[in-house]
């Protein structure tokens, strides 16, 4: 069974291990331990892991993450993951409408996410989900 489920500080080691084996993500300084739960206490209530429960309740795994927070007007995205053995069942779908829809009660209407240029299958999924790939303006970044 999948449960969909906001994510804490005590998921971070199994996130790290999906995300260091995930294709198409990069991780960097600011996924350390201290930087997510900064993250998650500022966002509480909008980031969402998938955890798979075998059927007698023994074992369970975390097979998913989606990260989401606001600045108090746009939302934005980061790390949706799904390991591999479980694409394909709609898990991915359920992280983001939970997360949209705690960004939607929280007054957001807008979200943007990032995606690497070479992330062909996230790129495929997040047109498939309606999502417009913005060719306007480009992102710049600074390390502080």
């Amino acid at each position: 069974m999948i449960t969909i489920r906001e994510m804490n500080i005590t998921d971070y080691e199994a996130m790290i291990q999906l995300w260091n084996h995930t294709e198409g993500m990069a991780l960097s300084e600011a996924d350390s331990r201290d930087s997510i739960q900064r993250y998650l206490e500022r966002n509480s209530g909008c980031c969402y892991i998938a955890v798979h429960t075998d059927s007698d309740g023994t074992k369970s795994e975390l097979v998913g993450t989606l990260l989401a927070g606001h600045d108090g007007r746009r939302a934005y995205l980061y790390h949706m993951a799904v390991n591999p053995t479980y694409r394909g069942q709609g898990i991915a779908r359920r992280m983001l409408d939970a997360s949209t829809t705690a960004l939607a009660a929280q007054g957001i209407d807008k979200a943007h996410l990032f995606v690497m240029d070479s992330n062909s299958s996230g790129q495929q999924f997040w047109r498939a989900s309606g999502w417009e790939k913005r060719g306007t303006f480009g992102v710049f970044s600074k390390d502080l």
